[in-house]
């Protein structure tokens, strides 16, 4: 399971960043009335969340702005940020840190017992690799999130300009 985990995480995170970047910095703050966030939240969401599900039982300590979870924790939301939120560089730049970092994990690292059982709602996790499982399905899901708000700005904007 490890270097397979290993490898899978990298993937993701690489077809991650490449979507990413390929979305215009100007698309990032805008929120379709059908969805709670934005592009740039969903990103930030990424690199918070994953700083945070690898740093419950590796040595991965995280090495985001504390503000980060201001911005980016669940249940946080644009409409009540009330600084800056990070550029799309930033966020790309610490996407890009976490991909050489994931890249460095040691296979049996994942079969560790957690210090303690994490329970988030039905889930419980005991060991590494169950949480590690967990943050890239959770990658994944909000990856779908910000390619669906790509469409649908895509396509409001498209339809405003005929």
């Amino acid at each position: 399971m490890s270097q397979s985990m290993i490898h899978t995480a990298v993937s993701v995170r690489q077809i991650a960043l490449q979507q990413v970047q390929a979305i215009p910095e100007e698309l990032f703050d805008v929120q379709p009335q059908a969805f709670a966030n934005t592009i740039r939240w969903n990103v930030g969401h990424l690199v918070f969340a994953l700083d945070y599900f690898l740093s419950l039982g590796l040595p991965f300590h995280s090495n985001l702005p504390e503000d980060y979870t201001k911005f980016f924790h669940t249940g946080t939301k644009p409409a009540d940020w009330t600084l800056a939120p990070p550029t799309k560089a930033e966020l790309v730049q610490y996407m890009t840190d976490q991909l050489e970092r994931l890249a460095q994990l040691a296979p049996g690292q994942f079969e560790k017992p957690l210090p303690s059982p994490i329970e988030m709602g039905p889930l419980r996790f005991e060991i590494v690799g169950e949480v590690v499982n967990f943050a890239l399905v959770h990658e994944a899901m909000h990856l779908g999130t910000i390619s669906s708000l790509a469409k649908v700005i895509q396509h409001e904007l498209a339809d405003s300009v005929k």
